[in-house]
């Protein structure tokens, strides 16, 4: 009995006003740790991705999100074709190029 008298609310209504301020200032902080720590990184990736795949030219070598190297040998709009050795060309997706591997001069 003691137990539910502690819970009950107080009787002048003064007991809750405090405890929603700071329960919105918690929901506020798990939120902007959500942003910066989730949300902000996976955006910077998914920009650095796209501007990756329309910097690509005919010649640049890459590895495909399956593991396959090649070398492009041409582009289309949503397409590219790659030649993955002894001159065999197969057409992909832009969004299938994992990386562009880069050569040092």
């Amino acid at each position: 009995m003691n137990i539910l008298l502690a819970m009950a609310p107080s009787p002048d209504g003064q007991g809750g006003g405090g405890s929603m301020i700071s329960t919105l200032i918690m929901f506020g902080a798990i939120f902007a740790i959500f942003y910066f720590m989730i949300i902000r990184p996976q955006q910077k990736r998914a920009k650095a991705q796209k501007a990756m795949i329309e910097a690509i030219q005919k010649g640049d070598k890459v590895v495909l999100s399956g593991g396959m190297h090649g070398t492009v040998s041409g582009l289309e709009d949503k397409t590219v074709l790659v030649d993955v050795g002894n001159n065999v060309k197969i057409k992909f997706e832009r969004s299938a190029i994992a990386t562009v591997l880069k050569e040092k001069e």
